[in-house]
């Protein structure tokens, strides 16, 4: 009867343990992550751009992935759904997430084409278009930084991530772990590729997650804000 309850107590015991032990595990590492870096600041708000529906839509206070379709967005249909199924699809339901596509004015018809190709009916309600005269498309790209110049149709196959408090999101250290220990040269990732999907599908991904870490960890008063220090190493290392 004793030994019986002794085996008892020891099941019970392990049981209550092996959890509390498997969190505590976690919990270094649960912290132990690399914010997003800030790669550039003061990214230019949507002013003088407006939405098919009148609608106003604003990079303030959202987590935004910045895109521009150029004068034949039609030609950017696979990126466009590309982002959408790698990555809209997948933050939807986050809140302040909203993915922007900017297009020059006169291109409505296309877009609303666009749209009907890769909504497949579905309501896209987080992901807009806006559109403006040629001047403030290229003035608000200019507000990014990226390696690539926009194009001559005023597209690129690149979107960017913007914060709440419109600084550009990327890594000032871009390589991956495996990169890291062959000892390849530094590079930065300022935009991600629609058309490369291991780009969006892993990188891009991940490096949103990662955004929306850290703004769960702000407003738990949890996070430790060393990006700001990161931006100013990177632009004295500019200069």
């Amino acid at each position: 009867m004793t030994v019986s309850k002794t085996k008892r107590n020891i099941v019970l015991g392990i049981l209550f343990f092996l959890p509390v032990a498997f969190l505590l595990m976690l919990y270094p590492a649960k912290h132990n992550y690399n914010p997003l870096d800030i790669v550039h600041e003061g990214v230019s708000e949507l002013e003088g751009f407006y939405e098919l529906e009148g609608d106003s839509v604003q990079l303030k206070n959202h987590i935004t992935v910045l895109g521009f379709l150029g004068e034949n967005p039609m030609d950017n249909a696979m990126a466009a759904s590309n982002l959408k199924e790698l990555v809209y699809d997948k933050f939807k339901g986050f809140k302040t997430f909203q993915i922007v596509m900017v297009a020059p004015t006169g291109t409505e018809n296309q877009i609303k084409q666009l749209d009907k190709e890769i909504s497949t009916y579905e309501d896209l309600k987080f992901w807009h278009y806006v559109f403006a005269q040629e001047g403030e498309v290229k003035k608000l790209f200019n507000s990014l930084k990226s390696d690539e110049a926009l194009k001559s149709d005023l597209s690129t196959n690149n979107v960017f991530i913007v914060d709440k408090d419109l600084n550009q999101r990327g890594r000032i250290d871009g390589r991956d772990k495996k990169e890291t220990e062959a000892d390849k040269p530094q590079y930065s990732v300022y935009a991600y590729n629609t058309i490369e999907v291991a780009d969006i599908k892993n990188k891009m991904s991940e490096d949103i997650r990662i955004l929306f870490t850290e703004y769960r960890q702000r407003r738990k008063g949890k996070f430790d804000d060393s990006t700001t220090r990161r931006a100013n190493d990177l632009k004295q290392s500019n200069e």
